[in-house]
């Protein structure tokens, strides 16, 4: 099944706590995982920043807000526990239990209203389709990874658009901020247009200069197929050089990138 948004994890959060002994965050989510009927792949899933599992984040934001309701207390650190207003919310409450029914309770209410605009009464929170599904954390970081790749396609297009010399200043940039290169003009020295569309060369892996690695970076819209990375990791002994980054503003086949696992695979 789906794993089950925050609201729906309120009430059998609550039939958790209901025998009255503290709990921790933890005991509640195996319990919840094995009422859900997860599966462990389902389990492992992690929110877009890959910070925590999406179910662990939706339970303690379930145990978060009831605790706001006064359904639950924490009477230590790391525990909590059900109060009165839970077994009365167990007992008389909806089979939902959802921020709307939570919102009756003046004291929740208050602190939810914190969330809206006070002019609109609006949550502040990105509007989604799914947004009563998503927990604040979640729907804050489905905003920033919305406004991430908004930004991304637009520097893609400013990319496709450049002049050459340009770009080849840009890579340039790129590679010393991934901290290869030494220094702006060595890197620079080191690297030219090739006339295909992109760059080419040898910089040295870092500052010191042990190591160098070749580099080709494709200012491409098509996708870079398995001929273009065999013919990548031939240059690489033409250049005398064992390493190499292959960079491009478009993507890498299915087939491109079996070759590359394969071929290190091999060379390992």
């Amino acid at each position: 099944m789906p794993i089950p948004d925050y609201q729906s994890c309120m009430r059998p959060l609550l039939a958790f706590a209901a025998d009255g002994k503290e709990h921790t965050l933890g005991e509640a989510t195996a319990w919840l995982a094995r009422h859900f009927d997860l599966t462990d792949d389902e389990l492992g899933e992690l929110l877009p920043s890959g910070s925590q599992p999406i179910f662990i984040n939706r339970v303690g934001w379930a145990k978060s807000y009831l605790k706001k309701a006064g359904m639950l207390s924490y009477p230590v650190r790391a525990r909590f526990k059900i109060e009165p207003r839970g077994r009365e919310a167990l007992d008389n409450g909806p089979q939902l239990i959802n921020v709307a029914y939570l919102r009756t309770y003046p004291d929740f209410a208050q602190y939810y209203s914190t969330y809206a605009n006070p002019k609109t009464k609006q949550p502040l929170l990105p509007p989604e389709p799914d947004s009563e599904e998503l927990d604040p954390k979640e729907s804050i970081e489905k905003a920033v990874k919305a406004l991430r790749d908004a930004l991304a396609d637009e520097i893609l297009k400013e990319l496709l658009d450049t002049e050459p010399s340009a770009f080849e200043r840009i890579v340039v940039d790129v590679l010393l901020a991934m901290g290869y290169g030494g220094n702006r003009f060595d890197a620079g020295r080191a690297l030219g247009r090739s006339g295909d569309e992109g760059v080419d060369g040898v910089i040295k892996e870092d500052q010191l200069g042990l190591d160098s690695i070749y580099i080709q970076a494709k200012r491409w819209k098509s996708g870079v197929g398995r001929p273009d990375v065999q013919q990548f990791y031939g240059a690489l002994a033409g250049q005398n050089v064992t390493k190499g980054i292959f960079i491009t503003t478009s993507f890498f086949t299915k087939e491109a990138r079996e070759y590359v696992m394969k071929s290190t695979s091999e060379s390992s």
